[in-house]
């Protein structure tokens, strides 16, 4: 038919039908009725005109005898244009069906059921499909009618699947709907997920399933890979292998998953057993705070993954105030309250949030704008599946693809706005609506509920606490004291710590240690003062109080430090100012603190605090940037070669004197626990200047050491140097030469092998590193001495680790850990004659000189990362030096959170690498073959 006889205007009789509950595409404006418009007018409102005129054509090229129909009827006009305009895969659906236009013809029935074969099925599905698709267009069925009609499509889909794959006499089968399908809350291009229960042989039971299967798949994508143990895992299971599988390997979020999962074909009684057993696995567990800091670090990964692919603000599903977003949010407090609360069990995310406010869970606004979200982002999610009926959810990058999603969802241009820019101000006001209730949700209430307030909001007996046990904090009582105390008065900061405290305690429910962290913050606002400060630096920086919440709620010694130093917290959310700077500028500055300072005393208390605020920037980015342990070793290096410059000028030797560092302070490879390996060397030969040589070794080792440990700058360790503690703390260069050309052990020779100049007079310390190499690396290594490396290796295995400590995960001491790649390093040097003074540094040259293989190496460097990164965590967790997993469970799941993993796991990892490594260790350094 000519274009130009589609043009052609025809008169609009007053055919009206009542209002949907919203107003479709094509309605007046200025009217409470819906009137239908006749084919060419249809054509012309419609979200794409062009388009919609060359279906149309297609459609009455296809089937002349339809153009009557279409002139004839405005109701079927307005169900085509709908179709047609919003889906090309319904589009060219409407002029290869035959049936499709009678179905279009008719939206208030549904076509009979057809499933005599796979193929007659498939075909009703699309009828049914796209009579939905229309009504849901034409605003006939709002968002809980029309997911719930898709949902009971894909049920008798199934239904009739089991029927045509039959199942064999004495065996019963199952399907039992996940997901989107169990929830009953179907989009138009979600797989169905199922799983299946059985009862008789399985081996036959398997392929009935997989019949069924391939039926449904004819209709819809089905994905069975929810299952206990994925695709790996058998199809079908009894209830008792569900059983077992629930009571002894289920994941948190396999339990998550258990909220929507509801048979849905098949037999039914074995269905209905099957949801009353899943139940009770679901709600007759504790959800934990390990369970949620599990399910959340998922979600964070799916977040983090789209951040990388630049779909944060496009996608509607998994984006910033998605979807996921609120069915994330509600299906956690389900979790939380569901066990001890009937009422809140319904798969359905728009009931179940209904049920949360209902019952006092959620607060009746935040439940009523996040349904409303939910509704207009399930809207976009559908429009955006229809046009090609494939599983998209980000939004078109380009303006035409973006106007064409607005036309469809209703937008036109006005005086004012245009309908893209209409769409474009809703979608942002819907995420930022959902991610900012779904942020402040889980704490809202609690603070309500503290406040003694009129509302409804947690007054069931116990769901304060239940609430706060699932986030991670373990003393209600003292909750509510620091909230109280946070909260207190009339003061504008006490009213903007209100507003930030729901954040502030989601954040710090996401940290290894909850109460610690709130009893930090609680401290830092100690005073009006120091709230003012706080909150001053919250309003202005919302995100150095997300950063301070994770630091302090994960590491004892940074609370510690920010308690005494409130102005650090504002310097958080600056990478720059958190960097580490130059070993000259941060002399000038440890210099400039103890310049004024007149005692002992008061220069180390004044070295100490600028200690602590320069480490806190190592420790800033080591838990929230995830610095790489080599770089926090050097960090820390740094930071220490600083302060023992800056000592050593406050004790002003009178003779050419310098301080050489050994063990990891020489290897720069400190960690937050070490101790500083030091030698104390000078120039002179004569008795005052060997006097002098001692008084400023003497001085220098007090003031690091400090009297107390109170005011410990650093432990200092002396005994490497020459004839151990029986030694002189302090030689001139001719005594070290002396010493070393005459009686120099083999582990001496070692120790020196990492010596570094790090403080005092270059040219003295120059010297002592010349006598030094050509002690360590002149000789050689002999038979012999490799044998007493060994020896001494197997003593220290033997007898170094402290009683009550756990040789079995010790960090430092054990198999395949530290002091096993660090030895096997040093042995190799010298082997080889490889000059480094670090472990990785040693490695690294090892391995680009082809003296260590590169599988070696990788195993090496893997074990050594992994147990430095470790014990790293575990000081900042406890504040106090610690070389070995914990073996209380409480420290052992803060540090395993604190290193986002679990306990089980963290164990399984220390065995895995040192394993590996010991059995590398073995081979390279004690000569062991197999």
């Amino acid at each position: 038919m000519a274009a130009a006889t589609l043009a052609t205007r025809r008169t609009i009789t007053d055919l009206r039908v009542p209002s949907a509950r919203r107003r479709p595409w094509y309605a007046a404006r200025h009217t409470d009725v819906v009137v239908l418009p006749d084919l060419d007018e249809a054509i012309e409102r419609s979200p794409t005109p062009a388009g919609v005129r060359i279906g149309i054509e297609r459609l009455i090229a296809a089937r002349p005898e339809a153009e009557a129909s279409l002139r004839a009827d405005r109701a079927l006009v307005a169900a085509v244009v709908a179709v047609v305009a919003a889906s090309r895969s319904l589009g060219r659906l409407v002029t290869t069906d035959p049936g499709i236009v009678d179905v279009l013809a008719d939206l208030d029935t549904r076509p009979p059921l057809d499933a005599a074969d796979g193929e007659r099925l498939a075909r009703w599905k699309q009828l049914e499909y796209t009579r939905l698709a229309a009504r849901d267009l034409l605003g006939r069925d709002d968002l809980p009618t029309t997911v719930a009609a898709i949902s009971a499509l894909a049920r008798d889909v199934l239904d009739a699947a089991v029927v045509l794959a039959g199942v064999d006499d004495g065996d019963r089968l199952a399907v039992i709907g996940m997901g989107k399908l169990g929830g009953n809350e179907l989009n138009y291009a979600s797989d169905i997920d199922v799983m299946f229960v059985g009862e008789g042989d399985i081996t036959r039971l398997e392929r009935n399933a997989r019949r069924v299967m391939e039926i449904a798949r004819s209709c819809f994508r089905v994905d069975a890979n929810l299952r206990p143990q994925g695709r790996d895992g058998p199809l079908v299971r009894t209830l008792a292998s569900y059983d077992s599988y629930w009571e002894r390997w289920a994941e948190p979020w396999e339990f998550q998953a258990l909220l929507k999962a509801r048979a849905v074909a098949g037999d039914r009684e074995l269905g209905a057993a099957f949801d009353r057993h899943a139940g009770e696995h679901l709600w007759g567990r504790t959800f934990s705070a390990d369970d949620l800091r599990s399910m959340r670090r998922l979600k964070a990964r799916t977040e983090a993954e789209l951040a990388r692919k630049g779909l944060t603000d496009r996608e509607v599903k998994r984006g910033r105030g998605g979807i996921r977003d609120i069915e994330f949010a509600v299906q956690l407090l389900q979790l939380v309250h569901g066990r001890l609360d009937a009422e809140l069990r319904s798969p359905t995310t728009l009931l179940a949030l209904d049920q949360l406010a209902a019952n006092g869970y959620v607060d009746g606004a935040d439940a009523a704008q996040l349904a409303e979200s939910y509704r207009f982002l399930r809207r976009v999610e559908h429009v955006l599946q229809l046009y090609d009926g494939t599983q998209v959810y980000a939004m078109p990058a380009d303006d035409p693809s973006r106007l064409r999603v607005a036309r469809t969802l209703g937008y036109r241009d006005t005086g004012t706005a245009g309908a893209l820019d209409q769409l474009d101000k809703a979608l942002a006001r819907h995420q930022a609506v959902a991610r900012t209730i779904h942020e402040r949700l889980y704490f809202r209430p609690l603070l309500e509920a503290f406040a003694d307030t009129d509302g409804e909001v947690l007054t069931r007996p116990g769901a304060v606490e239940e609430r706060l046990r699932a986030f991670g904090f373990a003393d209600s009582d003292r909750t509510r004291a620091a909230v109280e105390d946070l909260t207190r008065g009339l003061t504008r900061s006490s009213r903007l710590m209100q507003q930030m405290l729901p954040l502030v305690l989601a954040w710090l429910s996401e940290t290894p240690d909850p109460d610690l962290g709130l009893f930090c913050v609680r401290n830092l606002a100690g005073d009006r003062a120091r709230a003012e400060t706080l909150t001053r630096t919250f309003r202005e920086s919302p995100e150095a109080a997300r950063r301070l919440s994770t630091l302090v709620g994960t590491s004892r010694l940074a609370a510690d430090i920010l308690q005494r130093n409130i102005d650090l917290v504002a310097r958080l959310p600056d990478a720059e100012q958190l960097r580490t700077q130059p070993k000259a500028e941060l002399v000038d500055a440890a210099v400039r603190a103890l310049a004024w300072r007149e005692t002992e005393s008061r220069q180390q208390a004044a070295l100490l605090r600028w200690k602590h605020r320069n480490l806190l920037g190592v420790i800033a980015r080591d838990v929230l940037e995830g610095d790489d342990v080599a770089v926090v070793g050097h960090d820390i290096t740094t930071v220490a070669e600083a302060a023992v410059e800056a000592a050593l000028r406050s004790i002003a030797p009178k003779v050419p004197f310098a301080v050489v560092a050994l063990g990891r302070f020489g290897g720069a490879e400190l960690s937050y626990a070490s101790d500083l390996d030091l030698v104390f060397v000078f120039e002179g030969a004569a008795t005052g200047d060997t006097a002098e040589g001692l008084r400023a070794a003497t001085d220098l080792r007090r003031f690091l050491q400090g009297a107390t440990p109170a005011t410990r700058l650093w432990s200092v360790d002396v005994d490497l140097r020459p004839e151990g503690k029986q030694g002189l703390l302090a030689r001139s260069v001719e005594g070290y030469r002396a010493y070393f050309e005459r009686w120099a052990a083999v582990w001496e020779r070692q120790a020196m092998a990492r010596a570094r100049a790090v403080a005092g007079d270059v040219d003295v310390a120059a010297a002592l590193l010349g006598v030094l190499d050509e002690a360590v690396w002149a000789p050689g290594l002999s038979a012999d001495d490799e044998r007493e490396i060994r020896r001494m290796k197997a003593r220290v295995e033997r007898e170094r680790i402290p009683a009550g400590e756990d040789a079995q995960f010790h960090l430092k001491l054990g198999r395949g850990s530290l002091s096993d790649i660090e030895w096997t390093a040093q042995l190799l040097q010298l082997r080889h004659g490889v000059r480094a003074t670090g472990t990785v540094e040693a490695l690294d040259a090892l391995a680009t000189r082809d003296l260590l293989d590169a599988a070696d190496y990788a195993v090496l460097l893997d074990a050594y990362r992994f147990c430095e990164r470790t014990r790293n965590r575990l000081y900042l967790v406890r504040s106090m030096p610690g070389d070995s997993l914990p073996q209380e469970p409480g420290e052992l799941g803060r540090l395993a959170r604190a290193l986002d993993t679990t306990p089980t796991a963290l164990r399984e990892q220390y065995r895995r690498v040192t394993r590996r490594a010991r059995a590398t260790v073995e081979r390279l350094f004690y000569g062991r073959s197999g």
